[in-house]
């Protein structure tokens, strides 16, 4: 007698690979593959994941791009700007990618910052980057919320601004460097630059508050020197621009700046004007020396705006701006250019000479 027996067939793994999941008549060798298999999808899934979820914060990162806004009054301020955007690059922020600089020339005109600063606040910017007293006043009385980091050439508490130097309060802190208080040294330096000085020459808006004691500075130190003021108010572009032209020869033997939003804006024409009537001047900032002027006692305005790149990085960063207390710039150049010094008849005593930091040949 033969029994017949009935054989199941066999998945043969090497003639195929495909095996079927719900034959549970297949060997344990093929549950094993697609066992392999599946845990192989799952890892591949995973790992899909975990590098999609890495690049979430990433491309928000990318994608964050602050709008700074910069109020000023124009002239030499202009290289503070210039330093503001090398301080942030230094910080590791580029313009363009991280940030972008919108900015407003106010010339000088109160109310052509209040409404730049109501536009910025409006539409929405991070934050406002200011430069001189009398625009700071006016971006802040013109804004609720919006943070302002400033560049004040007067003390800030004394003009209101924040309510100390150390915990500024509110949403106000920046960089203070003493222009108005550099008046009287500047006045003495052109003394000594031009012995026989006599009469000097000086513009400036009487509703500045800034002016108007920087003025207060110069007759005091002018008595001293033996000298004469020559005082010209100017209530807008226009009066300065009447002014130089009506300045007559021999009036003056001199043009010395008085620290003012609207006489800054227009420091150029200042320089051209002067050099046309064979005036010598003294200015602040020794951007204006490379421009032409003969002097300048005073900070670096480029620093300046270098230094208040770290208040704009924190407060970007999250940092309250009334938890940043108020740097203090002490440190002061003279500047000399020869050129014009050359162009005006004028020998700088070696003494003076050999005092300055920059010299321009």
């Amino acid at each position: 007698m033969h029994k017949t027996f009935r054989t199941a067939t066999l998945c043969d793994n090497r003639k195929s690979k495909t095996c079927t999941a719900f034959d549970k008549l297949r060997p344990r060798a093929c549950r094993g593959e697609l066992s392999r298999s599946i845990e192989n999808l799952k890892f591949v899934l995973l790992v899909g994941a975990l590098l999609f979820a890495l690049s979430i914060p990433a491309a928000a990162q990318q994608a964050m791009l602050y709008r700074i806004g910069v109020i000023l009054p124009g002239g030499p301020l202009y290289e503070t700007v210039e330093g503001l955007r090398y301080g942030l690059k230094e910080l590791g922020l580029q313009e363009g990618k991280q940030f972008t600089l919108e900015i407003r020339d106010t010339k000088g005109d109160p109310k052509v910052a209040e409404e730049a600063a109501r536009n910025f606040e409006r539409e929405k910017f991070n934050l406002l980057y200011v430069i001189a007293n009398s625009v700071i006043a006016a971006a802040k009385s013109a804004t609720v919320n919006i943070p302002i980091v400033f560049s004040a050439g007067s003390d800030p508490v004394a003009s209101g601004l924040v309510t100390d130097f150390a915990t500024p309060g509110g949403r106000l802190t920046g960089v203070h460097y003493p222009v108005k208080d550099l008046t009287a040294k500047r006045l003495e330096i052109l003394k000594e630059m031009l012995p026989k000085l006599g009469r000097v020459l000086t513009l400036y808006d009487p509703k500045g508050k800034v002016a108007a004691e920087g003025v207060a500075l110069a007759r005091e130190e002018a008595k001293r020197l033996g000298l004469k003021l020559i005082e010209r108010q100017v209530n807008s572009v226009d009066e300065l621009r009447k002014a130089l032209q009506e300045i007559k020869s021999k009036e003056a033997d001199a043009f010395f700046y008085i620290a003012d939003a609207v006489v800054v804006s227009q420091a150029q024409l200042i320089i051209d004007t002067a050099k046309a009537k064979k005036l010598p001047t003294m200015f602040q900032d020794q951007s204006l020396v490379a421009k032409g002027g003969l002097a300048s006692y005073g900070q670096n305005y480029y620093e300046i705006g270098r230094i208040s790149a770290k208040y704009v990085q924190r407060i970007l960063s999250g940092t309250p701006p009334k938890e940043l207390k108020i740097e203090t710039v002490d440190s002061v150049e003279l500047a000399i250019n020869l050129q014009t010094a050359k162009q005006l008849g004028v020998t700088i005593p070696p003494q003076v000479l050999a005092r300055a930091q920059k010299v321009i040949k």
